[in-house]
């Protein structure tokens, strides 16, 4: 049974004082999941966020159609001069999203802090 997607926005600073944005994800992520997932990235002033997060801790599941909505984030963020980092993948999540070539639109890193402090 497929648990809703809940995301959030959190404001942080990075490392440097940029300010960054983490998008924070809650549930499974699957074709239901495009307001979560898109709306909430859409959402984000462009001009004043250059710097996003996304956790994926409390994500328990991502089938092949929340993979896309990823992706589909990521290439809107790439268009918009936006560096993503990800953390919080499981083992097999970070797998998948290196062979779908994920890692060519954004870094992934185990937690919040390896990737604040790869900004």
């Amino acid at each position: 049974m497929q648990t809703e997607t809940k995301a959030r926005v959190d404001q942080l600073t990075s490392p440097a004082g940029h300010p960054v944005a983490v998008l924070r994800f809650e549930g499974d992520i699957a074709s239901t999941s495009k307001d979560a997932v898109l709306g909430t990235y859409q959402a984000l002033p462009k001009e004043a966020t250059k710097l996003v997060l996304l956790d994926f801790t409390k994500v328990d599941y991502i089938n092949s159609s929340g993979i896309a909505l990823v992706i589909q984030m990521l290439i809107e963020a790439a268009n918009s001069n936006q560096k993503v980092y990800a953390f919080g993948l499981s083992a097999h999540f970070t797998k998948v999203f290196t062979m779908v070539g994920i890692t060519k639109y954004a870094g992934l890193f185990p937690g919040q802090s390896e990737a604040l402090a790869a900004l």
